[in-house]
This record gives structure tokens, sequence and C-alpha cells, in this order.
């Protein structure tokens, strides 16, 4: 019997942490090891329980998600962040993502996009709910339609690579990429492992909007 994956809950709301160990419990999804109001209360029991994958909301009191983020991943550099939020800034998203969360969803998500999610970060991949990764593109591409191209650093990308990034750039995840074009989800992640290189970013979504930015892909 494979092992159930370690998972703490950090968020406010007493009766949404319940829903959310309820349903993680009776799908089988893992087993919810804490429970925290805070981020303070989190990072208190970070070393005693040693999660394999976090739920976090970014508006909390006394520590909100960003600084948790910062201080967990301080002490546990490879643990996985789930944001799970109502409705945030692109900001937030853009500066929680820097500090080393995996991915974000809506809390109005239907189950099957949580497990997805928690399936993916689990894997190693990052999710965005699409409504969120929508919100964050559709403005980044807003505050990037007067840049000076001139600027633009030159990136060639071979015609795999280019499909890769296009697909990542409209949600789809390395296994649904995989299953679209074909390929195994060891060439996808070669193939996005290699566009991180090339561009010089750190994470899926910094690639998404490096790409939207310097027009490497046309979402139109």
């Amino acid at each position: 019997m494979n092992k159930l994956p370690k998972i703490v809950i950090v968020d406010d709301h007493t009766l949404f942490r319940e829903g959310v160990r309820l349903l993680i419990e009776s799908e089988g999804i893992g087993e919810v090891v804490a429970e925290a109001g805070n981020g303070k209360e989190f990072i208190s029991t970070l070393k005693s329980t040693n999660p394999d994958l976090v739920l976090l909301d970014i508006e909390m009191p006394i520590m909100n998600g960003l600084e948790a983020t910062q201080k967990a991943i301080e002490i546990a550099p490879n643990i996985k962040i789930l944001v799970l939020t109502m409705q945030a800034s692109k900001e937030d998203y853009f500066s929680i993502v820097n500090a080393g969360a995996m991915g974000f969803v809506l809390k109005t998500a239907g189950k099957h996009e949580l497990q997805a999610a928690i399936n993916a970060i689990l894997n190693g991949e990052n999710f965005f709910s699409k409504d969120i990764l929508q919100k964050v593109v559709t403005g980044f591409i807003q505050n990037s339609e007067n840049g000076n191209p001139r600027n633009m650093p030159k990136v060639q990308l071979t015609e795999k690579e280019a499909e890769v990034l296009n697909y990542l750039c409209k949600g789809l995840s390395p296994s649904e990429i995989a299953q679209t074009i074909h390929r195994s989800v060891k060439t996808v992640e070669m193939h996005r492992s290699s566009l991180l290189e090339k561009t010089n970013t750190k994470n899926t979504i910094n690639l998404i909007l490096f790409a939207i930015k310097n027009k490497l892909v046309n979402l139109n």
C-alpha cells in the first residue's frame, strides 16, 4: 500500500479547513497532519510535521500567506506549496510565486480541480486554475502592449519548444501537453527545462510571463 502524502492546511476559517480536510481524507488524496489558522502557527509546526504539501491561503491575520511561504522555503527549501484563494491581485500572484509557491487554485474550484492540483504539485508540476492564469495573463498582456521591441531579448526556440510553450501559456499542465502532442511527460519536461534555461526563468509562471512580455507566443 502506497504511503499517503502528508498535507498541512493553513487558513483562518475553521469551517473551510474542516471541509478541505474532509475532502482530502474521504477521497484518499492524502493525510492531513496539521491545520493552522495563520502563517505563524504553520511555521511553528513545520519542522515537527515535515509535510509533503501545504495548502495555504494568502489573506490571513498575524502572518499572511506570502510571508509564511518565504519563511517556509527558508526552513524547508523543497516544500511544495499550493495557494488556495478567493481572489487576489496580480501583484500577490507574482510575489507568492516568486517566493516559491507552485500553484494557485480558487476556493470556488470543484473537488476534481483541487485533486488535480494536488496531484500535479506532488509530481513536481506547477498548477494554476485557468481562471487565475487568464486574469494574470490578460493583465500582463495589457501592461506589455507598449513595450519597446528593441529591448526584447533574442530567444531562439525549436519548433517543439515553441509548441510546448504555447500550451503552457494556455494553462495546460505537462501531462496534458504530453497527451495533446502525443509525447511522453518526460519529453515535455525536457522541453520545459530547456525553455526555462533559454529564458533564464525559474518556474512556469515566470516563463509564461516572460513569453508574453517578449512576444514569444501569440494567444489571440
